[in-house]
This record gives C-alpha cells, sequence and structure tokens, in this order.
C-alpha cells in the first residue's frame, strides 16, 4: 500500500469541514483500492491549529467532558479554553469522532499529526499542500 503525506494549513479554516476532510484522507475513502476492513489511508500534518475557527456559539457553549472514574470526577472545559490551553487536541477530538469505531481508528489515528505553530519536523517527507 502506497501512503502519501498530505498538509493541511488550519488557518481560518472551519472545524468540522477541515475535521472531515482529514478524516477521509485518513481512512483512504479517496483511493480506489479502499477497503473498509483495511489500512490504506494516508498520513495527514496539519499547521497552525490554533488558529482554526467555529461557527455560532460553539466557542462559549462547546465542552469537552471526561471522567475520572472516581465520584465527583467530571471535568469540563470549553472550547475556548482547551484553544488557548492545547490547540492541536481540539482537531485531534473532531478528527476522531469522525474516524470508525473499531479495532482499526487507532492505526489511523496515529496517522494524524498536529501542530500549533506553522513549522513541523516532517518536512523530509515532501507533503503534499492541499487547499
Amino acid at each position: 500500500m502506497e501512503r502519501c503525506w498530505y498538509l493541511i494549513d488550519a488557518e481560518g479554516k472551519v472545524l468540522g469541514r477541515i475535521a472531515t476532510r482529514i478524516a477521509t484522507l485518513l481512512m483512504g475513502k479517496g483511493k480506489p483500492e479502499y477497503r473498509p476492513n483495511m489500512d490504506c489511508g494516508d498520513f495527514v500534518v496539519v499547521i497552525n491549529a490554533e488558529k482554526v475557527k467555529v461557527t455560532g456559539n460553539k466557542m462559549e457553549d462547546k465542552l469537552y467532558r471526561k471522567h475520572t472514574g472516581y465520584l465527583g470526577g467530571l471535568k469540563e472545559i470549553k472550547l475556548k479554553n482547551l484553544l488557548a490551553k492545547k490547540p492541536e487536541r481540539v482537531i485531534e477530538f473532531a478528527v476522531k469522532g469522525m474516524l470508525p469505531k473499531n479495532r482499526l481508528a487507532e492505526n489511523l489515528f496515529k496517522k494524524l499529526k498536529v501542530y500549533s505553530g506553522s513549522d513541523h519536523p516532517y518536512a523530509s517527507q515532501n507533503p503534499t499542500v492541499l487547499t
């Protein structure tokens, strides 16, 4: 299986639209040899994650929740705060929710590389820039 590298600049792009594009590339759905039971996707490098855009009131209303497992251990963080602390996680959460819920999902997710700045260590792979 031949794997390509793609570079996506998230500056000014809407979060959901970019996440669907990334999930499609990770699964390899645009390839003629796509099979749902095989990992035939490509590598995706996302830069400028802190400059991603959301529509509506999601910046104030959207919550990311996790539970520690202990009583009263529900932790919540707003999208605005998560974007300020760890902007990479916002794109990772959006893409992970769009991947299939099966054994392949972990391997597909490992091919996603997200960076908050504009520089990345994958220049030697000559990634194709997607607009």
